[in-house]
């Protein structure tokens, strides 16, 4: 029988019995918890063992590694994660039983609906970061929160946290529409641009997409009054801005050039100041936008204020690795042409004598459709090398490789492998430079091997 035909509310309550297909990924694990924290049994299975699957086990959920039929044995509904295909035996085993089979998305959607703070941070860059902001903000206002992230974040020393209060926080992602599925009181719009387009046809369905999620909120939106493509996107909403300049109803005040403090001022009147721990005028940005949410939320200035002080980043974000040969070494999950941008100018007001880029594209969709915008920002750098594409999801039916842009870059480096990145390192690095790998798949390992 067809999804459509099960309501996921009747199968996601106390007592019930759910099975979670990928249950060590990261959004699902903290999934297995939070449901587990309801009262259902909760099973799972992954393809390999991992410390996420061992601590799943610790906390008394079994979990199976491999994919089999028999795991879903006396499970009520099946969660999967976005890996697991219809061919999945055990995704194919509950729908020939007529067992319902949700998604991810479609499971935090419900959880959400018994909050009454679901905080729902969106955008095409910078979700992660400000996600981690807000929960410095709630930790600070001692708020309890559950807390899903897509990335690393010290202060929790996880990517999630299953709280207590009544505050969810949760990155929101636009990739198939996958936050159409949520339940937000609060949804935040950083910014808009064209991603994403294996799946979306072009900008306007984009923002279609975004205007759908920030609709769906039912106490506030919370949007980048500076960023013309999210202005468009909100056309007929009634939402509260954000922004750099005077105009937006939160907005900033006493800004120093790099960014690193400034006053915030909310509706006329001011609210708290903030001293940054991460560089950049896009986290200046970043943090006004956790700190409207904030005030929005009734949390007084100054806690705020204490909450975003202790936040120095999130894991691959401007993550620093080591000193080699004299060079600071930084990881950064940045791989789009937009966030390359942000990257290199932040990097910029740090004086360090060469910039130092070591790029690997993240999907051959994306590198083709962006080729242009890609080779004008790694063009930058003083010294540009660029590793292979990592396929992800894909498979390349275009015929595009990372020597496609190297051609494009003048002194660019190609490497195929992440070892040859390592020895380019190795050879180039001097002291005073800043060296970044950069990307959305394993490229950090070039840099990490250069301390092992």
């Amino acid at each position: 029988m067809p999804n459509s035909t099960y309501n996921i509310a009747n199968y996601i309550a106390p007592g019930r019995h759910v099975h979670l297909v990928g249950i060590g990924g990261v959004s699902m694990r903290p999934l297995g918890l939070v449901l587990k924290g309801m009262g259902m049994t909760v099973t799972g299975s992954d393809m390999t063992a991992s410390a996420s699957t061992q601590e799943l086990i610790n906390k008394g959920i079994r979990v199976t590694i491999g994919h089999q039929a028999e795991n879903i044995e006396g499970a009520d509904c099946i969660i999967r994660t976005a890996a697991a295909h219809n061919d999945n035996p055990e995704i194919a085993a509950a729908r020939a039983a007529g067992v319902p089979v949700f998604e991810r998305a479609q499971a935090w959607g419900e959880i959400m609906k018994a909050y009454k703070n679901a905080i729902c941070i969106s955008g095409t860059h910078g979700k992660t970061t400000t996600t981690s902001m807000v929960t410095h903000i709630m930790m600070e206002a001692q708020k309890d929160p559950t807390v899903m992230i897509g990335g690393y974040l010290p202060l929790l020393h996880a990517g999630h946290r299953v709280g207590h209060g009544d505050t969810i926080i949760l990155e929101s992602c636009e990739y198939c529409d996958s936050f159409l599925n949520f339940f937000p009181t609060l949804a935040v719009v950083l910014n808009i641009e064209e991603d994403h387009l294996d799946y979306f046809k072009d900008l306007q369905a984009i923002e279609n997409s975004f205007h759908k999620f920030a609709a769906s909120a039912r106490s506030g939106i919370l949007a980048n009054g500076d960023d013309p493509n999210t202005v468009d996107a909100m056309q007929d909403l009634n939402y509260t801005t954000f922004g750099l300049r005077e105009g937006n109803c939160i907005h900033v005040r006493n800004i120093t050039d790099d960014f690193h403090s400034y006053d915030v001022i909310c509706d006329g009147e001011y609210y708290c100041h903030l001293n940054l721990g991460v560089v950049g005028k896009h986290n200046a940005i970043n943090a006004l936008a956790a700190a409207g949410t904030a005030w929005m939320l009734g949390i007084p200035g100054d806690v705020t204020a204490r909450g975003l002080a202790t936040f120095h980043g999130a894991g691959r974000r401007m993550e620093h690795k080591g000193v080699f040969n004299g060079a600071d070494v930084y990881d950064d999950y940045a791989h789009h042409p937009g966030e390359l941008s942000a990257l290199i100018a932040a990097v910029r007001t740090m004086k360090y004598n060469r910039v130092i880029v070591c790029f690997q594209p993240h999907t051959y969709t994306r590198t083709a459709a962006l080729f242009d915008d890609f080779v004008r920002e790694l063009s930058k750098p003083d010294l540009t090398v660029v590793a292979e594409i990592y396929a992800a999801r894909e498979r390349n039916l275009i015929g595009i490789s990372s020597r496609d842009l190297v051609a494009q870059i003048p002194g660019a480096a190609y490497c195929a492998t992440l070892p040859a990145v390592t020895d380019w390192i190795k050879a180039n690095a001097r002291e005073g430079d800043i060296v970044l790998t950069v990307g959305a798949g394993d490229i950090y390992r070039a840099g990490e091997a250069l301390f092992k």
